[in-house]
């Protein structure tokens, strides 16, 4: 490491931490400053989360030191790192959802006047520090009425209240829109103009150059280079993965064969009305559309988790039951959903026990579950992922977001779905993560399947799609083949006021075909 600056703020030196079987980290270094942003960039699973859980107190290091402020310190739980200045906002908020957002922000440190928690100075405070992160919230609203934008300004607020030296930021732009991201940046760089020195993870390449000052890289557990934030896209792809990726979006596109998804006027009052598309054999579908579309609400109606008004959904010519899930899987229909630790898997399942879950009724005779032939299912589909991993017991909990997603697709690969609905599937997932699962699209193309995919990456929707359907307001705006989808053309249809399908027609009319 270099001499220390002056502007120091922490400063870790050849830490090392193993668990059973795995070396988590090994000789990592990284240092940051006072009014820094300092991006901590890798793979999922290149050891990210055990570095920042180490300077929250959650993890204690086997070798190597932590260094704060010029002396080596200890920080055994999370008291330690709030006494030390340190405070991590997390993927998964911290939060309580039934007490307000001021007893959120000081839990555990609530004022008292004559040994009772003075009300009104915590909402006065938390008014303060709500108005400071720029947002209109009142101190006391209870949190679970707050949505994810909101959440995450709490937290901050939370993490000033403590008056945080060291700001730890875990994928904070994963599920916001671009207008929340952007609301985000304008608080981050305040809370650098004083002072605060900000360790922050993201897997979008494009916010390193837009907010950061220095990166450190991690690539399997070491860190391999510190470069400025300037520094090209191609060369940190290059740094992270330890190969450049020449092409990031891989699709190869086949001739679609017949319809296996047909989706006519599906409608959900007050959700979507007329919804129409279908999916080919062979071919990648996206639907792209601005947050609140109704996106989301229509895949969900298509698989049966969600009751719908009226239309119909076929599946390889066959009529579907409405709202039944178990019909719309016997039909060969899939969904990986976009909230993949709630809805997608049993955290504390093992990866097994995870993959084997829509197959367990079918593949058991009699009543018993057929042991030994969902284990080897298990081993070929992990292996044939590349589920990196300790083991088939190893819980899906420890497992880093884009093996979580490989086992979410995995167990549908085993049910030998027919169309399978990607909902939001590289999100929070790292650059080389995303090319694997790309490639996994291209595999079940390839082999006669369809896929449904919907992305708020619009380059993702354009580069991984033969055909794009647009929707706007809860309906259909228009359809365009992949060589006429651009980012023009596909805005311009998400932020349209549709008012029936015949905008879909005309789009078909003026070229969209």
């Amino acid at each position: 490491m270099s001499s220390r600056s002056p502007d120091e703020l922490l400063r870790i030196e050849g830490i090392r931490k193993t668990f059973p079987g795995v070396v988590a980290l090994d000789s990592v270094d990284f240092d940051l400053r006072r009014g820094e942003v300092h991006v901590l960039l890798g793979e999922n699973g290149a050891g990210k989360s055990t570095l920042i859980k180490m300077l929250s107190g959650a993890y204690t290091p086997d070798a190597g030191r932590i260094v704060v402020g010029g002396e080596e310190v200890r920080v055994q739980g999370a008291q330690d790192s709030e006494r030390l200045g340190i405070a991590t906002i997390y993927q998964e908020f911290n939060l309580v959802p039934e007490l307000t957002v001021a007893e959120n922000i000081f839990l555990g440190r609530q004022p008292r006047r004559f040994g009772m928690i003075d009300r009104k100075k915590m909402d006065a405070d938390a008014e303060v520090l709500l108005e400071r992160v720029g947002v209109t919230v009142s101190p006391r609203a209870r949190v679970r009425e707050l949505g994810i934008a909101r959440l995450q300004m709490v937290e901050i607020a939370k993490a000033l209240s403590l008056d945080a030296r060291v700001l730890i930021m875990d994928e904070p732009t994963a599920v916001l829109t671009s207008e929340e991201v952007e609301k985000l940046f304008v608080i981050v760089r305040r809370l650098r103009e004083d002072g605060v020195g900000i360790v922050f993870i993201t897997h979008h390449l494009e916010e390193i150059a837009a907010l950061g000052d220095r990166v450190t890289v991690i690539r399997d557990g070491r860190s391999v280079g510190q470069v400025p934030a300037a520094t090209p896209e191609d060369e940190l792809v290059r740094l992270m993965v330890g190969r450049s990726i020449e092409q990031q979006y891989p699709r190869e596109r086949a001739g679609a064969g017949d319809a296996l998804l047909t989706v006519e006027g599906l409608t959900r009052d007050g959700v979507f009305h007329d919804v129409s598309f279908e999916v080919r054999a062979g071919e990648v579908v996206g639907i792209a559309g601005l947050v609140g579309a109704g996106r989301t609400e229509v895949v969900r109606a298509v698989f049966g988790a969600d009751p719908y008004d009226a239309g119909s959904v076929h599946v390889g010519g066959e009529r579907l039951r409405g709202h039944d899930v178990n019909a719309a899987m016997a039909a060969g229909i899939g969904l990986v959903p976009e909230d993949r630790k709630g809805q997608g898997l049993v955290l504390d399942a093992s990866v097994e026990e995870n993959l084997g879950l829509v197959t367990l009724r079918s593949t058991s005779r009699a009543g018993l579950v057929d042991l030994k032939g969902q284990h080897e299912a298990a081993e070929r589909i992990a292996g044939q992922l590349g589920v990196r991993m300790a083991g088939l017991g190893q819980h899906v909990r420890t497992l880093s977001g884009g093996n979580q997603q490989k086992v979410v697709i995995g167990k549908w690969l085993l049910a030998d779905t027919k169309v399978l609905i990607l909902d939001e599937p590289t999100r929070g997932i790292d650059v080389g993560a995303k090319v694997e699962i790309y490639q996994l699209i291209n595999e079940l193309t390839a082999a006669g399947a369809a896929v449904l995919m919907i992305s708020s990456d619009l380059p993702e929707v354009l580069g991984m799609s033969d055909r794009v359907v647009v929707m706007a307001q809860g309906r259909v705006a228009g359809e365009l083949p992949a060589e006429r989808a651009t980012q023009d053309t596909v805005m311009a249809l998400a932020v349209s006021t549709p008012h029936s399908t015949d905008s879909s027609k005309g789009t078909e009319a003026d070229g969209g075909h």
